[in-house]
């Protein structure tokens, strides 16, 4: 009986990975879609501006035809701010393996916390997240660190990104009118700029972007830790998804393509969107995969607690990975394993 109601609970659990899996993407693709379809001047321009260029994955021979060819694009949710806009960290860090020729698309979350040793630090062992800080460091590039450390990590290429900041984020959901929420618990956030938002269990309240921002931040006085703050920030995203999907959503469109487009980068050439833009159409839900990493809890001293990939579950994800792209890595391309066995620390730059 107890076989039965755990296989159950599973699969329900799985119904709920895919459905958010699907959410996160169709938030992008609401907007590329929009802008797909509405190249007014003024759009264009402020997409235009957000082109950043991105050379070939050393792991490729030559570039990617994303029109019939597998490729991969990486989503980074930064916490870059105004008062230090070259200083930033990766906070959220999403793969999308994307193949146009069988209409499938496998996507992977990468914890902010997982411990590896990060490319061009000189053999440091720390934090994932501090993999744009030791590009900017190195002369690298933070970006292109970013791509290196998880493509050794994952053993593929990574052909594309996007990336947005918080100040993105808040100005999103300005420009949507603001969500409502119920917190489950008591607790108090700094919010960026200063002051601070408190929130109190059984009230409903209407938030703004800095508000809403430090409603999703929390996670020190939540008692389930990173489980209520990914719960918190499912609940944020799926708002924004309605509103943009809704009737006001769309006459507020040039809003908020103007507080994407200041705070959004992207690697793709501008002419590729109408391209992915009917690839992703043509993508059924039922083929959006979430791949789940299996990790547990440690702690190193330097580097504070942290999450281990252990190294068959490495593996796992790379041969997943590899056949979604039919890609398969050339001899001595890619470091073996990339251990995370203790050693050097960063010491200030992996943050909360």
């Amino acid at each position: 009986m107890q076989r039965v109601n755990d296989s159950r609970i599973d699969r329900v659990k799985q119904k709920r990975r895919k459905k958010w899996t699907f959410r996160i993407i169709s938030i992008v693709t609401v907007l590329v879609l929009g802008f797909g379809l509405y190249f007014g001047s003024q759009i264009w321009g402020v997409f235009a501006n957000s082109g950043k260029e991105l050379k070939k994955s050393d792991l490729r021979d030559k570039e990617v035809e994303i029109k019939n060819e597998p490729f991969t694009v990486l989503l980074l949710g930064t916490d870059q701010r105004t008062t230090r806009p070259n200083d930033w960290r990766a906070d959220v860090m999403i793969l999308a393996a994307i193949n146009p020729k069988t209409k499938t698309a496998k996507v992977v979350s990468v914890p902010r916390d997982t411990y590896i040793t990060i490319p061009n630090s000189g053999g440091v062992k720390t934090k994932i997240n501090a993999a744009a800080y030791y590009g900017r460091q190195s002369g690298v590039g933070d970006v292109e660190n970013v791509r290196k450390t998880l493509e050794e990590l994952l053993h593929v290429p990574i052909d594309y990104y996007a990336r947005i900041n918080f100040q993105g984020f808040e100005d999103i959901v300005d420009a949507l009118g603001g969500i409502q929420v119920t917190p489950k618990f008591k607790f108090t956030q700094a919010m960026i700029g200063g002051g601070y938002a408190k929130f109190y269990p059984g009230n409903t309240y209407t938030l703004n972007g800095k508000k809403a921002l430090a409603y999703v931040r929390e996670r020190h006085e939540d008692p389930r830790g990173d489980l209520g703050r990914n719960e918190r920030q499912r609940e944020v995203v799926s708002q924004l998804i309605d509103k943009l999907a809704s009737f006001d959503g769309v006459t507020k469109f040039s809003e908020v393509s103007k507080a994407v487009g200041k705070n959004f980068e992207y690697s793709f050439d501008i002419t590729d969107f109408p391209a992915l833009v009917k690839i992703y159409q043509g993508i059924p839900k039922q083929n959006i995969e979430t791949i789940q990493i299996k990790v547990f809890d440690d702690k190193v001293p330097g580097s504070g607690a942290v999450l281990r990939i252990p190294e068959e579950e490495k593996q796992r994800i790379r041969q997943l990975l590899q056949k979604q792209l039919e890609y398969k890595p050339k001899e001595g391309q890619l470091n073996n394993g990339n251990s995370d066995v203790d050693g050097t620390a960063d010491s200030g730059s992996d943050g909360n």
